[in-house]
């Protein structure tokens, strides 16, 4: 899919309160530094538009959210989100940037939760390595989360799917929850938030498939 370009997004970021410019300055100190609390760190790569990860920061004050997106475009939809509603912008922030540098952004264990919602399928074999939810991804998610720590993926793309469920074979992930049709399964769904991709699929009978698994040693 084509990204549309909007005009002025990238000179928006970037004089934008909500988006940490500086983003590796604040490594292992966001809990502290930037939300001025030790509540729990949760990010989402890859956020789209924003729909996800704001409705969780109004339903959960409680906990700080970061939203990660690689593209102006993209990432100003979800910084207007809060802008319209300021009174609940105190528990989240954007960084644009590209996920290979998630090392460099954050610390050892001071994540809690990372969402991988809709990601790119990059279906040629080739592109593999580019996949969010690859070993080479994984073990980079594995050394930011804490001990127990979580990750959420969801996808309508089957092949995707199928490739992430391989890829944590052999690794240190234990599996919680698993469905290949979300809104179907009472458990999986309980509380689910849904992305603009989501509503979009869900809609016209594509079933969403979902893993939920935790970090262990």
């Amino acid at each position: 899919m084509r990204l549309k370009n909007v005009k002025g997004s990238r000179e928006y970021i970037a004089a934008n309160d909500l988006v940490v410019h500086e983003e590796k300055e604040f490594r292992g100190k966001w809990k502290k530094e930037i939300f001025g609390n030790d509540n729990p760190l949760y990010i989402e790569i890859g956020m789209g538009k924003g729909q996800f990860i704001t409705t969780l920061a109004r339903l959960h004050p409680e906990i700080n959210y970061v939203g990660i997106e690689k593209y102006s475009s993209t990432l100003i939809r979800g910084v207007q989100k809060v802008e319209a509603d300021p009174v609940e912008a105190g528990n989240i922030r954007f960084i644009r940037m590209d996920a290979e540098e998630i090392l460099d952004v954050f610390g050892e264990e001071e994540v809690d939760r990372i969402y991988l919602n809709f990601s790119d399928p990059w279906p040629k074999d080739r592109h593999a390595k580019r996949r969010l939810e690859n070993k080479l991804f994984l073990a980079k998610y594995h050394k930011i989360l804490k001990d127990n720590g979580i990750i959420e993926f969801k996808t309508d793309n089957v092949a995707l799917f199928d490739f992430a469920v391989e890829e944590l074979e052999g690794e240190p992930w234990k599996v919680l929850g698993i469905t290949r049709d979300l809104h179907k399964d009472p458990v999986m769904c309980e509380g689910n938030v849904m992305t603009e991709y989501e509503e979009k699929f869900s809609a016209i009978g594509n079933p969403i498939y979902k893993y939920v698994i935790e970090k262990s040693k």
